[in-house]
């Protein structure tokens, strides 16, 4: 008898209901700004913008770009701010003036900058004050026309800005010199009124946001996200979440960096469109100033991930906030494990509503309905999702069964800026997306997880990608070889090891690598602990095998732990 082939499983979200008439994100922001004038749209560090305010800051900003830069509809502008008021007032003046958001994570190094910038091609940059010294070393390598400069609490009343600024400054001295005589202070910025045209605003398909990711490969590469992709995700969650909100009344509190495109999209598109308050959190390690930020703030919805649920939960002073408004908390960029979910509900009785992502699908694909929460499960494909897994031939599977998952739906990026061969690697002509993580897709519409990209380390939700580490490594006088590898970590959920191979037989000092390293690597991609060598293990045609590293140190914790 000839052996019966299983159907191919296609998991299909329910069809994306009517869209209000938006085609862009200005479409968004100018309604809420209407519908919700007198609500407080942000707060950070204890100061409030209304949504009538926030408006008016972003008028100002965009009728600056237009009135007083050579920026043109569809240049690009770098954005290199922490969780701060100024955020959003930047990216939405910035889109309301047609320009292009090149999100940029503050952590960076110069070098990290350089070539971000270099890439996207920017005419602008806006900086925070304490990241101002490694743009001035960008400069010397790159001409961008235009630089503003915002100090921590610029959109803060008299005297809390006067205390914070001086204070960051002179007194905790978190703002190393710089020297960039050009530069415009963000409130001179802001001084003066006025609007744009919206006939500037991009629409549809025009490009919204650069957003740098490594892909799938760990090449650092620009996803194009429209305007239409990000509308259609903030449509997304909204009809997988909008059960759980009350339009006008949420607080919700946002602790990961909205530069990343998860918070984006859920603060800064659900949570205007929704009328919501979001508490931005600039520094959420600071874990004494956040739970006290959390005692004098009463929330409804709370956006995590896995670290940060696990590091609240064993500190006293978070266990005795009132959580009685507590109705959503929402899990993403990295898995949420079920120690960590169930001590989450313990503690605060909510539980963890668990999503899947990526940036190259702006980023929402799957979210856990809040009434039918499946452990374990990154739940269902959101509203016009189609998911389907692929065997190493590119072929179909059926259900229950692991292979590499794929996305289609308006939420999919345009392709990767400039890159069109990384693209068709990536991105089907009939817009299939590939993911990289192997999946189970369940006859009950749920969605596992089993596997991820077999190199790529997630350490507190950021993507860390081996070959840029080891290009760093390797550039080392002293290092002949490098392979580096993500091991579990309870506090990071992955920390990075580097396996070094020396030169010649230095010996080498793991302290002195780590201290170099830190001068080319934002923090979390630094190796925590460094392996030395004589050789690598390499495949017959001399790849190096990461996975046998990995072995290798699973089997010494094990025979450590027996």
């Amino acid at each position: 008898m000839s052996e019966m082939k299983t159907a191919p499983a296609l998991l299909e979200g329910p069809a994306l209901e009517k869209d209000d008439g938006y085609r862009s994100i200005l479409d968004v922001f100018e309604r809420a700004c209407s519908q919700y004038a007198d609500r407080p749209a942000f707060t950070c560090m204890g100061s409030t913008l209304t949504y009538a305010g926030m408006k008016d800051l972003v008028d100002r900003f965009a009728h600056w770009i237009v009135t007083r830069t050579s920026m043109s509809p569809g240049d690009r502008l770098g954005i290199v701010l922490p969780n701060l008021l100024q955020y959003p007032v930047a990216v939405f003046g910035a889109l309301k003036a047609g320009l292009v958001i090149v999100n940029t994570n503050p952590l960076y190094t110069a070098d990290e900058m350089y070539h971000q910038f270099a890439d996207a091609g920017v005419s602008g940059v806006v900086v925070f004050a304490h990241m101002a010294h490694k743009l001035e070393a960008v400069l010397k390598r790159l001409p961008i026309a235009h630089v503003i400069v915002t100090e921590v609490a610029d959109l803060h009343p008299w005297p809390s800005r006067f205390k914070y600024n001086l204070g960051a400054r002179y007194i905790a001295r978190q703002v190393p010199r710089y020297h960039l005589p050009d530069a415009v202070p963000m409130r001179q910025v802001l001084k003066q009124q006025g609007k744009v045209d919206d006939s500037r605003w991009g629409r549809d398909e025009d490009l919204a946001i650069l957003q740098y990711t490594g892909g799938t490969t760990g090449t650092p590469k620009g996803a194009m996200l429209s305007h239409a992709n990000l509308v259609a995700n903030m449509r997304q969650t909204g009809e997988v979440l909008g059960s759980a909100v009350t339009r006008g009344q949420e607080t919700i509190i946002a602790p990961l960096p909205v530069y990343h495109i998860y918070t984006f999209t859920v603060n800064c598109m659900f949570g205007c469109e929704t009328g919501s308050h979001s508490v931005l959190i600039p520094n959420p390690k600071d874990l004494d100033s956040f739970v006290k930020t959390l005692a004098q703030q009463p929330f409804s919805a709370f956006i995590g991930l896995n670290t940060l649920f696990a590091a609240l939960c064993r500190r006293p002073d978070f266990q005795k906030l009132d959580f009685s408004p507590l109705k959503l908390s929402v899990s993403g960029g990295m898995a949420l494990n079920t120690t960590t979910a169930n001590r989450w509900y313990e503690v605060t009785g909510s539980a963890v509503l668990e999503g899947y992502g990526m940036t190259e699908t702006s980023p929402v694909v799957c979210v856990n309905p809040p009434d039918r929460i499946q452990p374990g499960a990154i739940g269902r494909p959101v509203a016009g999702t189609r998911l389907q897994v692929l065997d190493d031939n590119d072929q179909p599977l059926g259900y229950d069964t692991p292979g590499e998952l794929c996305v289609q739906g308006p939420q999919v990026m345009k392709g990767y800026w400039k890159l069109p061969e990384e693209t068709a690697k990536t991105l089907s002509e009939d817009g299939w997306v590939r993911s990289g993580d192997i999946a189970v897709l369940q006859h009950d519409g749920f969605v596992r997880i089993v596997d991820r990209k077999k190199d790529m380390i997630v350490s507190s939700g950021f993507n860390i990608y081996p070959n840029e580490v080891e290009d760093v490594l390797l550039r080392h006088e002293d290092i002949h070889e490098a392979a580096v590898i993500g091991v579990p970590d309870e506090d990071s959920g992955e920390s990075v090891v580097a396996f070094i191979v020396p030169r010649n037989g230095v010996n080498l000092d793991a302290a002195a690598l780590k201290q170099w390293c830190r001068q080319e690597l934002t923090g979390y991609k630094v190796p925590r602990r460094f392996e030395f060598r004589d050789q690598l293990p390499r495949s017959s045609v001399g790849k190096v095998l990461r996975r046998v590293l990995r072995d290798e140190l699973t089997d010494t914790a094990r025979k450590d732990a027996s």
